[in-house]
């Protein structure tokens, strides 16, 4: 597969999962990320792993304009243009939105929706032709916090709603051009994002089933090749998404169970990470 994918928030969780998966197909590969040292290991051992996947890795924060305009260009300099874009990226200060201080609250914004926007823009101009083989794919990481409101984290929220909104609306805009916009929207994920924040993620996170970044890069890829707009995952939490989006009435009887359970997954895995490893 001689595509060239950028992959932001590529150094760790599900942008590394989408990275390696990629990697494997053959494709070129523009990593992003802030940690540079991080993305040249990761670079390392996927050249090794997969030789004829080219890589490029870029030291950004697509918080600003101008390094989005970097990651572009680069890419553009590089591999002659762009087949996929993966806005992985994400930023969450957790907590009530009235202990949150305008900063933090501006830069969920602008890593969570302004920057995907605005690499949208940016790439779309140099998307390569799509070929029998694979066609062209904008794909966002998203989250089901998008797509129903979840106290404790009302900003964040904002931001996965608005840009499951811009995915939606750009989508029937490009449908016509063989280029799929897409959002997959996962629930918890095991990753760093939220097992080293245990103490301060919200107990009703942990209600539903945890995902792997794996899982979530193989939603990631299938709807790159695919016409699909979306894919909440796990399955069932994306219907209660749907039902709590509808009847929020609903949402709030069900609030006091779903702490519940979510506060005794969350010692398991409290458990889990205290565990001695096997030696």
């Amino acid at each position: 597969m001689n595509q060239t994918v950028v992959i932001t928030g590529a150094s760790k969780g599900v942008g590394a999962a989408c990275a390696k998966l990629y990697a494997a197909q053959g494709a070129n590969l523009v990593l992003v990320a802030r940690g540079l040292a991080a993305l040249e290991l990761q670079a390392q051992e996927l050249t090794l792993q997969f030789p004829h996947s080219q890589i490029l890795t870029l030291s950004a924060d697509i918080a600003k304009l101008g390094d989005c305009q970097t990651i572009i260009a680069s890419a553009v300099k590089r591999f002659g243009g762009i087949n996929v874009l993966i806005n992985n990226a994400g930023l969450h200060h957790r907590g009530e939105f009235s202990d949150q201080t305008a900063h933090e609250m501006a830069a969920m914004v602008d890593v969570n929706l302004r920057a995907p926007i605005y690499l949208c823009a940016l790439a779309l101009p140099h998307m390569l032709p799509s070929t029998a083989d694979h066609q062209n794919a904008i794909v966002m990481v998203g989250s089901l916090a998008g797509r129903a409101p979840l106290q404790g984290a009302a900003t964040y929220c904002a931001t996965k709603a608005g840009l499951r909104a811009f995915t939606y609306a750009l989508h029937d805009e490009l449908i016509n051009k063989n280029i799929n916009v897409a959002v997959v929207s996962p629930g918890p994920i095991d990753t760093s994002f939220i097992m080293e924040e245990i103490d301060v993620v919200e107990d009703i996170v942990y209600s539903q089933p945890m995902s792997t970044p794996e899982q979530v890069a193989e939603n990631v890829c299938k709807l790159s090749q695919s016409s699909h707009t979306e894919i909440a995952m796990p399955w069932f939490s994306g219907k209660l998404t749907t039902l709590g989006y509808l009847l929020p009435s609903f949402r709030r009887a069900t609030r006091g169970l779903l702490y519940k359970i979510g506060k005794k997954n969350k010692q398991k895995y409290r458990n889990r990470a205290n565990k001695p490893s096997a030696s």
